[in-house]
């Protein structure tokens, strides 16, 4: 767990981490799609943010879900991730 740390012009990896009262600034976040990574009260500035391995698949398929005709479930996805699901 970190806890007020100040990350500036790192990579930093995310897979199972708890980030609280933490700062990212101009730092490469990566996530595998492992254990999803917990913010809580964060602040993340001019960050990169790179998919790898699982996560990186999950979006070549959603990519491909969209290309084929199937853009009605992903934007219900986006809608369920920003609370604008109804649910």
């Amino acid at each position: 767990m970190a806890d007020g740390a100040i990350f500036n012009h790192e990579t930093v990896t995310l897979d199972g981490e708890v980030f609280s009262s933490c700062e990212f600034r101009d730092c490469r976040l990566v996530y595998s799609g492992g254990e999803a990574p917990v913010f809580q009260d964060c602040r993340i500035d001019d960050c990169e943010w790179k998919f790898e391995d699982a996560a990186g698949r999950t979006l070549v398929f959603m990519r491909a879900v969209w290309g084929a005709g199937g853009k009605a479930p992903i934007q219900g996805l986006i809608k369920e991730i920003t609370g604008g699901g109804g649910k």
